[in-house]
């Protein structure tokens, strides 16, 4: 079942405290460190999270930080609204369309000959 946002239970799988402190033990342990290989394998071990998950979580908290290049979190967001609201003019435009195309045909048929 879809909850209210549109999404499905399960990519909601873990809270969003869980997912700040998981990103902010790997970035800080690459920072003490100065290693990458393995950290977040054994983080998302100890905390009980899948591996990709993590992973993923870091890549994009580098994204947001600018370490990394790509779309931040922010623009993420902006372009799914912007891409629902041209969604719904489309269809509201095909809506108008089809109306005007209805009252023009009616309008036509009541002429005179």
């Amino acid at each position: 079942m879809a909850d209210s946002r549109g999404t499905y239970p399960s990519q909601r799988r873990y809270p969003p405290e869980l997912r700040e402190r998981a990103v902010w033990m790997v970035l800080e342990t690459f920072e003490q460190t100065g290693n990458r290989a393995g950290v977040i394998t054994r983080i998302a071990r100890q905390l009980g999270i899948g591996t990709e998950s993590l992973r993923s979580w870091v890549r994009q908290a580098e994204v947001d930080g600018g370490l990394r290049p790509g779309i931040s979190s922010q623009d993420k967001e902006r372009i799914a609204a912007l891409e629902r609201e041209v969604r719904e003019l489309r269809r509201a435009n095909e809506i108008l369309r089809t109306a005007s195309a209805f009252f023009a045909a009616e309008l036509d048929g009541r002429r005179p000959r």
